[in-house]
Order: structure tokens, then C-alpha cells, then sequence
């Protein structure tokens, strides 16, 4: 295995998600599209489901990505944030997957496919657009198509839900507008005397401060992962970030004052001064555009990285530091004194820690700590 590797602690991950259900007190969709946030997603499923109150659901934005899920033997309802089309709808059948659904295309694309199959009802929930702008029936379409599912005999209405646009924010006015119109909703549904199954609409944001949008399930998607989605808001509950990312001292020498480093010779050295060399670049993920803006720990100490980052390689200025080939490097971690997390790259970057992890690439390996 090479030395650059992405540790991934599992016991923090539990203990996120324990701490969500503890505050929260409801059903829990564990989100884990995107290869659970670059985490892994086989060993993160199976590290929530080797708990005693496991996820009632899973959430993920693809088809491909529920197939996943049941490949690995997931027995829990797998909920898809993207609609059906024809590109996945033999496989959101044959899978038992459910469907997201809040336009008339949708609802004929199903029925189509299942008037082949008179004896199957296939379940859905409808996304209500209450301000997010991406996707969802129109909050005021919502009520006369949700009326519309629970009549038709081919579908199973087993949720309802809405997703927030700024519950990361310290500003909730908009939030909570969105908060009333969904709730409006629900009331005129119950007063039709419609069942719509689960009710949804609370993000890792709403999660960690708005109590009053949990309803009968949450949606935690990065602060399963240890992050919160904004450093604007604050919450009494401690995330432990899952992920670490480490290497080790591949190369060491002198360079004199004047000499230069990496492509573009945009680190000028100063004075004579030691340079290392990491085996990790923008082909592991790591971001072209945080050349010269960042650091690594070594023995409990911050060193920075100088010159451009390369496809395979990043240098740090260690001055007259007595630091061996072979040292370990910490990257995102934590040690006795320093820390480097995700919201520091992106601080740099202008991004977020959901980007961050995402996007360190297949070729790190991923190690697991129980």
C-alpha cells in the first residue's frame, strides 16, 4: 500500500450518528450518495448498520448508487434524490428503490411501466419545492398532486418532503419560510385526510438548529461525516470529524537561497533551507490552488507547503528541522497540539467540506479504524 493513505475513523462516525438520534428523536435517512461524502460507502453502511438502532433509511442521488446498496445487502428502504426517467426506471423497480416524483412526466413514465406489472405498487416520495429552487413541485402545485398519487392505485405514498435552501445560514427568515409553507402543506393534506406517509425536511443545517423541522425523520448528510455545513452556525453538538488524511517524508534536502521550487518557480527561497517531499498531488484530490496556502503536521508541528502542487507530489519548507525520510505527515488530522481539517482547505479554496472530501480521489487507499 502506498504511504498516502485517507484513515477513516468509524467509531467517530457512529458516535455522529448517535449523537443525531440522541438530539433528534426521530427516524434517521443516513445520506451516503457520492461514495458516502468520499468516505466509502460499503464500510460506512455496514459501521451504521452494525449499530443496535440502525438507519431506517438511506439516501442517495443515484440509481447506480441504490443498486450499490443492495449489492452489499442493505435491507432498508433506499431513498433516491433523482427522479425516475428512462434511464433508470427498470432499475428503481427491479431494485425496490424509491423514487423521487413531483412533475406529471413522472407519474406517466411510472405508470407506463407498471401496467406491465398489474400486481405491483411501487413507492414514492414527492419533493416539494419551498424555496431550495432546484427540484420539487412548486409549493403551491403541491397540494392537488400529492391528491393525485394517493388516488392512483400504482403508487405508495410513503413520504413527503422538502429541503432547505439556507439552514447553514445564521439569518433563518428565509428558512423558516420555508419551514411554514411545508407545514401549510401537511395541514391541508391531513385535513383531506390523505396519507402521505413519512414527513422530511431537516438537513445536517436544520439538524443542528432547527429543532422544530425534525417531523417524523432527518436527513443527515456531512454532519455524519464530522462537519457542520456552515462555521456560521453554532450547536451544542460535537462532531468528530471521520476522516483523516496522512503520508510520509519521501524526500529530503538542502536548498541554498535563490534556488526555486516546483513548476512556475513560485516559491523563491529566502535562505538556505531544508525541502521535503510528500507523495500526494491534485490527481489524489488534492487542490491545484492550495500551492503555498498550506500546511502539514510533523511531530506535533505546522511546516508549510511551497511551489505549485504537482499531479503526484507537494513540498513543504521544513527549515533546519531534524525530520527523516519515511516521518509520518498528517494532512487533515489531528495531533497532541495541531489540527488541520477540511475547513481549513477551505478556507483557502473558497468551498466547503463536503467538496473537500468528495473529492480526494479512488487512488488514496482508505484504511478503516473500527
Amino acid at each position: 500500500m502506498r504511504p498516502t493513505k485517507a484513515v477513516i475513523n468509524l467509531a467517530h462516525l457512529k458516535a455522529n450518528y448517535l449523537a443525531i438520534r440522541k438530539i433528534t428523536k426521530t427516524k434517521v435517512l443516513a445520506v451516503v450518495k457520492a461514495d458516502a461524502y468520499g468516505h466509502g460507502v460499503a464500510e460506512v453502511v455496514n459501521a451504521l448498520n452494525s449499530l443496535k438502532e440502525k438507519p431506517e433509511y438511506f439516501g442517495v442521488a443515484l440509481s447506480e448508487e441504490g443498486i450499490a446498496l443492495r449489492d452489499i445487502n442493505v435491507k432498508q428502504p433506499i431513498l433516491i434524490f433523482e427522479p425516475p426517467n428512462q434511464h433508470n426506471i427498470d432499475e428503481i423497480i427491479k431494485y425496490e428503490l424509491i423514487p423521487t416524483v413531483f412533475c406529471e412526466a413522472h407519474l406517466r413514465l411510472i405508470d407506463k411501466y407498471l401496467v406491465r406489472r398489474p400486481a405491483m405498487k411501487l413507492k414514492v416520495h414527492v419533493k416539494i419545492d419551498t424555496g431550495m429552487g432546484r427540484l420539487g413541485i412548486p409549493f403551491k402545485e403541491a397540494v392537488p398532486f400529492i391528491e393525485k398519487i394517493a388516488a392512483n392505485d400504482n403508487f405508495i405514498l410513503d413520504g413527503v418532503y422538502s429541503h432547505f435552501a439556507t439552514s447553514d445560514e445564521i439569518d433563518k427568515a428565509f428558512a423558516e419560510l420555508q419551514l411554514r409553507r411545508f407545514t401549510q402543506i401537511l395541514t391541508e393534506l391531513k385535513k383531506k385526510n390523505i396519507k402521505i406517509g413519512i414527513t422530511h425536511i431537516a438537513n445536517s443545517g436544520a439538524i443542528l438548529t432547527m429543532p422544530e423541522a425534525y417531523f417524523d425523520m432527518v436527513r443527515p448528510g456531512i454532519s455524519l461525516y464530522g462537519y457542520p455545513p456552515s462555521q456560521a452556525i453554532t450547536s451544542s453538538l460535537k462532531l468528530k470529524p471521520v476522516l483523516s488524511l496522512l503520508s510520509e517524508v519521501a524526500s529530503c534536502r538542502w536548498f541554498e537561497k535563490g534556488d526555486s521550487v516546483s513548476y512556475g518557480r513560485k516559491y523563491i527561497l529566502k535562505r538556505r533551507s531544508q525541502i521535503i517531499s510528500i507523495p500526494i498531488g491534485y490527481a489524489d484530490g488534492l487542490n491545484r490552488n492550495l500551492s503555498n496556502k498550506m500546511f502539514c503536521i510533523i511531530k506535533d508541528k505546522l511546516y508549510q507547503q511551497v511551489g505549485r502542487v504537482t499531479m503526484d507530489r507537494i513540498m513543504f519548507d521544513i527549515g533546519e528541522a531534524k525530520i527523516s525520510i519515511g516521518e509520518d505527515v498528517l494532512l487533515l488530522g489531528k495531533s497532541r497540539h495541531q489540527s488541520i481539517d477540511a475547513w481549513d482547505w477551505s478556507a483557502q479554496l473558497n468551498t466547503i467540506p463536503y467538496e473537500i472530501t468528495c473529492n480526494i480521489s479512488k487512488r488514496v487507499p482508505r484504511v478503516y479504524l473500527a
